[in-house]
């Protein structure tokens, strides 16, 4: 097990979650995503709102790649704000 393997087997253990269902992978890619191509702040408000949305009922990921295809067609001039210390 990695220590990512770990974390994601005892932070289910605590909010009552099967660790088999969380796409880690997916919610990886999709912060990624964000925070090089939108900004980086954005990533973990992204991982947030991809699990109300799973929660809701979204396919996780169908609703990831949804976000990170979102991200990836995010226009340049609406990006992080260089003068911004925390963009990415």
């Amino acid at each position: 097990m990695t220590v990512m393997d770990d974390w994601v087997t005892a932070a289910c253990a605590e909010l009552g979650l099967d660790p088999a269902e969380v796409p880690v992978p997916a919610v990886l890619d999709l912060a990624k995503d964000v925070a090089h191509q939108v900004i980086r702040p954005g990533a973990p408000v992204s991982a947030y709102l991809l699990g109300l949305a799973v929660g809701r009922g979204a396919d996780p990921a169908g609703a990831a790649a949804r976000l990170s295809a979102l991200a990836g067609s995010w226009p340049v001039e609406l990006g992080a704000d260089p003068a911004d210390p925390t963009a990415s």
